[in-house]
């Protein structure tokens, strides 16, 4: 947890089940994970054609139950 806090206001990469990925700027959490993300990107991926589909979804809070691992951003 003191990773996702040290990762408030910066750039975080979450994999969600189902194979869909949120990139966007991290604003809060909370014990269950749920997660409030700001000038976020949906992407996905059909392996069927090999596509990569991104939709701009600004703010979005995402149910910690469909979160699979959280990304934070690289550390210099």
């Amino acid at each position: 947890m003191e990773l996702l806090q040290n990762s408030i206001g910066s750039q975080v990469l979450v994999e969600l089940k189902g194979r869909k990925k949120i990139k966007g700027k991290l604003r809060g959490f909370d014990q269950h994970l749920n997660l409030i993300l700001e000038d976020a990107e949906e992407i996905s991926y059909n392996p069927e054609t090999d596509e990569q589909t991104v939709i701009t979804v600004d703010t979005v809070i995402v149910r910690g139950d469909n979160v699979v691992i959280v990304s934070p951003p690289p550390t210099s």
